[in-house]
């Protein structure tokens, strides 16, 4: 199969480069020169693993091509895939489409011969109703079917994803597609990956409520970690004890500051708006969305409590930067809101991170960046994990106490084990768990609850 890829972000580029893994010949199409340049000259403008590998292979095995030139490749597609961005527009958080109406309107002008084109993006329901009128209306004689196809790769695991998914979900309206599309994922039935044929719209929605869902999910697990630091008990085993049952599940019980990402935040925000707009409002999401954004902020209270009260002219050490770890991906990471809560405190923070500190620059003020773990935390009061990057799970506990000024460490993936970090003579504070610390404080709760 020949497909272009309009877009070489983070979606489009993973996926061009396994589609051109599977064998298929895959153009990536994007508008910015400068990136499209780094990719051919062997560059990868954004971290996750094994993609340069991948990229480099299926290059050289001419594959996979990189071009700004859209019209020559979409001539000759047998299916062109819409993997633009699709941020929250300003202003009112619903999903700027704009991006997508303009690639389908340049995809107009440039068909030869039938052509099914693919929104890859994720996008509100109805776009596919909407890039099918923007195409028909521009190109009255083109020949074409429009489907859906949402993508659901995890940064830090998007290869593994895309190549052994979950399943794969199309959505379709005219059946000329059916038969492109299932050639196009012909290689993952080896694997016997569920494909899910819907209608288009229903596609566009499974998408959202997906990723609705595991945000809510998440937000579940901090507020019951909340109720665990109130009453003494453990989050984690609560999790545990959940999640062993498998209506539930144990995945995405983890607490700790609240989701962020190129994903979660942005589409719960437009399901909710989208949900608003045809008067069948989503309360749990709606719920979801103010108690995410209002615990970043309340992670760094939680730091700054950790402190005593008192933190200006203090310096905090922070690791992790990014909303996850295995990438550098820093929008609407938890870190932003808890760093500029310590700063708006007074405190001057320093910070490290494997692979986010280039980003956070652009994004974050007077912040001082370190080379290391032991580094960041020479001469702080506090240090905080954000991030649970595999640099930070085994840590010399007593090495990262000798170069504190204090040694408070307040662990907000719950990495360590209350007593190891204790142990080591830090005042540890974690994420709904007892420790000597967080005794203390249900102590002084009960006795004035009383």
């Amino acid at each position: 199969m020949r497909i272009v890829m309009i877009g070489s972000g983070y979606v489009g580029l993973v996926s061009g480069a396994c589609f051109a893994d599977f064998g298929h010949h895959v153009t990536c199409v994007d508008k910015d020169a400068n990136k499209i340049a780094r990719l051919r000259a062997g560059g990868i403008p954004i971290y996750e693993p094994g993609l340069d590998e991948l990229v480099a292979r299926n290059v050289a095995a001419g594959n996979l091509v990189f071009t700004t030139e859209l019209s020559e490749a979409v001539g000759q597609a047998d299916v062109v895939f819409i993997a633009v961005g699709t941020p929250s527009r300003r202003g009112d958080g619903h999903a700027d489409l704009s991006y997508v109406h303009a690639a389908a309107l340049e995809i107009a002008g440039a068909l030869n011969g039938f052509t099914v084109i693919v929104t890859k993006s994720t996008v509100p329901v109805g776009t596919g109703d909407e890039v099918e009128r923007i195409i028909r209306e521009c190109n009255p004689a083109a020949d074409f079917a429009v489907a859906s196809n949402p993508e659901f790769l995890r940064e830090g695991a998007a290869i593994e994803d895309f190549k052994r998914p979950d399943r794969v979900v199309i959505g379709i309206e005219d059946e000329r597609a059916r038969a492109p599309m299932e050639e196009v994922y012909r290689p993952l039935s080896l694997n016997k990956a569920p494909v899910l044929f819907t209608s288009r719209r229903t596609s566009e929605l499974i998408k959202y409520a997906a990723n609705a869902f595991l945000a809510m999910k998440i937000t579940y697990i901090n507020e019951m970690a909340d109720l665990c630091e109130q009453v003494g008990a453990d989050v984690q085993e609560v999790a545990r004890g959940i999640g062993l049952d498998d209506r539930i599940g144990a995945r995405f019980l983890h607490a700790g500051p609240g989701y962020g990402g190129s994903c979660f935040p942005k589409d719960t925000l437009a399901l909710m708006k989208t949900a608003q707009d045809h008067d069948a409002p989503l309360r749990l999401i709606e719920a979801t969305v103010a108690v995410n954004e209002q615990r970043k902020r309340a992670m760094g209270r939680k730091v700054i409590a950790a402190m005593g009260g008192r933190v200006r002219g203090r310096t905090v050490a922070v690791l992790g930067l990014t909303f996850k770890p295995n990438t550098d991906d820093m929008r609407d990471a938890p870190s932003i809101a808890i760093i500029r809560a310590l700063q708006d405190a007074g405190a001057k923070v320093r910070a490290f991170d494997p692979e986010g500190m280039a980003a956070a620059e652009a994004m974050l003020s007077d912040v001082e960046y370190a080379e290391s773990a032991y580094a960041v935390a020479e001469g702080a009061a506090a240090t905080v994990i954000v991030t649970e990057w595999d640099a930070f799970r085994a840590l010399d506990l007593k090495r990262l106490k000798a170069v504190m000024a204090e040694p408070v460490l307040v662990d907000l993936r719950n990495i360590y084990p209350p007593a190891q970090a204790e142990e080591a003579g830090l005042r540890y504070v974690s994420v709904g768990r007892p420790g000597k610390f967080e005794e203390d404080a249900t102590t002084s709760n009960r006795r004035r609850a009383a």
